[in-house]
């Protein structure tokens, strides 16, 4: 296990921070530019609940940051985790996926004979 003062560390560290300032410079501008709204459920924040808007990046990638706010909108927390929910289950489910469900093609019937079952109970 490695001590805080390692070398990996505090790369580590610079990194997180690094990250933190980032995402920070983006979020005030998108709140400087944007109403203080959710784009999805239309809530309105202020004061001490402005920390539960989140900025999403609209094509996913959070490292396209256009100047201009373009990939950028504001969500709540709660429309921002159903929002990254709904995009893993488009790429879960995406053509060519192993797991699509267009493929597939139900065989059983697990209710064929269920009226032959009742009758014969009756």
């Amino acid at each position: 296990m490695s001590s805080p003062s390692t070398p990996t560390s505090k790369l580590d560290r610079i990194l997180a921070d690094a990250q933190r300032s980032r995402e920070e410079g983006y979020r005030d501008k998108a709140l400087r530019m944007y109403p203080h709204v959710c784009g999805r459920c239309a809530r309105e924040f202020s004061g001490k609940r402005l920390s539960e808007l989140t900025v999403h990046h609209r094509d996913h990638n959070h490292d396209n940051n256009p100047q201009d706010g373009s990939n950028w909108e504001l969500l709540c927390l709660f429309c921002h985790d159903n929002e990254h929910s709904r995009y893993t289950d488009q790429q879960y489910f995406s053509e060519g996926s192993t797991a699509s469900q267009t493929g597939s093609k139900t065989t059983h019937k697990a209710f064929a004979n269920l009226a032959e079952l009742l009758q014969k109970k009756s």
